[in-house]
């Protein structure tokens, strides 16, 4: 009392007034501080300006957007923009931590030098995570009907239950209850998988595929859905793994009820090379390297086949098989002057790596490796 007596008489109470305000203003106009630095790990996700019933669209972020997280509210996460702006995620399973998204760019990385095995898509809703199995990151999601270019294959355990009933997956299909799962590293390029393409790239970087502009064949049974966000807002590519029972090969006619007839799982195929057709165009012909049975086997591919064009009887001919062999990807395809080349390495009697030459129709397994012309620098293209 007698403090506001003598601060009234000598005039204080305006001073320590002003001091009070600014203090306030102080405390209040800095912007919050981050407590994590994330990336958008959707296609398209909404930003709120509050977490009430009743609440207004900011804006909207995209795959790979940074935003600095400010505060968290249960499932729901305030973030700051780029630009610094505030809103609401209202899912903050919607974003990636740094250190996903900094193991996601380093995969697709690793990727863009492999040489595409397959061209693919999912048949499913599919989750890309960055390692194989049901316990790796999630690092995106793949709509039904999405190309994919493949480029290898591996095995993860599979989830067990002691339910002998049938489940449902994480990944939204049927889990079957088997000890091992296969897996495939796929990449998904909206600029480079825009369209079904006939042939896999053999021997070139997966960042060189391009979709062919003509006599495209779908692979697939289904229709390929299409994609309206990334017309607008093209999703930038993204490598992962995928379960392989989700991937549809996209093969070529010819290959497709060969392989179907012969009971062939197709993991890769590829053109290697091209002959007349007899009516003034030319034919490709294929290799494939596939297996029988299920998934979760320890070799990549069991099985091998090359198709050839017979001119005179105007059809596809078995030119090659061969099978009870475990051979691994990559399979690497070269062409020189005595023919076209194929190459691999197989694990169990025949350790090592294979190489195969064809001659015209005639395809044989050969030994040393100066017998087979040298690789051209940037492959096969495929068609």
């Amino acid at each position: 009392m007698i403090f506001w007596r003598i601060a009234r008489s000598r005039g204080i109470i305006p001073l320590v007034l002003i001091l009070v305000a600014f203090g306030y203003w102080r405390l209040h106009s800095r912007p919050p501080q981050y407590i994590a630095v994330e990336h958008i790990g959707e296609r398209s996700v909404t930003l709120w300006n509050s977490l009430a019933q009743v609440r207004q669209p900011v804006g909207d972020l995209h795959y790979g957007d940074r935003v600095e997280v400010v505060r968290e509210v249960g499932s729901s996460a305030q973030v700051r923009t780029a630009s610094g702006e505030l809103g609401w995620l209202l899912d903050s399973r919607q974003m990636m931590d740094a250190t996903v998204w900094d193991q996601s760019a380093a995969l697709l990385a690793r990727v863009n030098s492999l040489p595409v095995q397959a061209i693919g898509r999912t048949k499913t809703v599919s989750n890309l995570r960055i390692e194989p199995g049901r316990n790796g990151k999630r690092i995106f999601q793949l709509i039904r009907g999405t190309p994919v270019q493949i480029l290898e294959r591996m095995v993860a355990d599979a989830p067990q239950s002691s339910d002998a009933g049938a489940a449902v997956d994480k990944d939204g299909t049927d889990d079957v209850r088997s000890a091992k799962e296969s897996w495939l590293l796929v990449k998904y390029a909206p600029e480079t998988s825009s369209a079904p393409v006939t042939t896999a790239i053999a021997g070139r970087p997966a960042e060189q595929v391009r979709p062919a502009s003509e006599n495209l064949v779908m692979g697939s049974t289904h229709a390929a859905s299409t994609d309206s966000a990334d017309a607008e807002f093209p999703t930038p590519p993204i490598a992962g793994w995928v379960l392989a029972r989700f991937i549809e090969p996209d093969l070529p006619g010819p290959v497709r009820d060969y392989a179907s007839s012969a009971n062939l799982h197709v993991i890769a195929w590829f053109e290697l090379n091209r002959v007349p057709d007899g009516s003034g165009g030319e034919a490709p012909q294929y290799l494939v390297a596939g297996a029988p049975g299920g998934e979760g086997q320890i070799c990549d591919f069991t099985m091998l086949r090359v198709y050839t064009w017979s001119t005179a009887r105007k059809r596809y001919e078995t030119a090659y098989v061969e099978s009870n062999l475990c051979g691994h990807l990559p399979i690497r395809v070269s062409r020189g002057p005595e023919g076209p080349a194929f190459r691999f390495t197989e694990t169990g009697d025949r350790p090592g790596e294979s190489t195969y030459l064809m001659r015209q129709t005639v395809v044989r397994r050969v030994k040393e490796k100066s017998s087979v012309a040298p690789v051209k620098p940037g492959g096969p293209t495929h068609k």
